[in-house]
């Protein structure tokens, strides 16, 4: 049950907007400047803040980013690390994965990668209360599809 002072402060949502964006490389321009702009949202605001949260990425390293717009023009967002298949593809040096994953092996991957991996992803909002192995099973699991094999140690 809600309080009243819950209900009285909820502010109601006007959108939930979902982008990638380059770590540090937030402008005002498209992708981010027509998807804030359309609700009224600071675009400077959020571009200065989304590049000072994003510092510690490399440069132009993909991140996902989920913005909760209000109906007064505020907005709140949360930044989650890159995706699994780009760690997977930087570990591995590939651009892209098997054609034909389960028949075509595209490259072969160290377990110590994985578990790096995960190690990296536990800090993502949805990843914090799951466990080190089962992040790594997930992690195995998007390899497989991938057509990226997971050995114990690379020869």
């Amino acid at each position: 049950m809600s309080t009243l002072k819950e209900i009285l402060t909820r502010r109601p949502v006007a959108a939930t907007i979902r982008l990638t964006v380059p770590a540090g490389g937030a402008r005002p321009a498209p992708p981010v400047g027509p998807a804030l702009g359309q609700y009224r949202l600071n675009l400077m605001a959020f571009c200065k803040d989304f590049n000072a949260r994003t510092q510690k990425y490399k440069p132009y390293t993909p991140m996902a980013v989920t913005i909760t717009a209000f109906k007064d023009n505020t907005f709140e967002f949360t930044v989650k690390s890159p995706s699994i298949t780009w760690y997977l593809k930087k570990a591995a040096g590939i651009e892209s994965g098997s054609s034909r994953p389960g028949h075509v092996i595209a490259t072969t991957l160290s377990v110590r990668y994985i578990y790096e991996i995960a190690k990296i992803k536990k800090s993502d909002p949805y990843c914090q209360y799951m466990s080190l192995e089962s992040i790594s099973k997930s992690i195995i699991g998007t390899a497989n599809t991938m057509g990226i094999r997971i050995v114990k140690d690379l020869d």
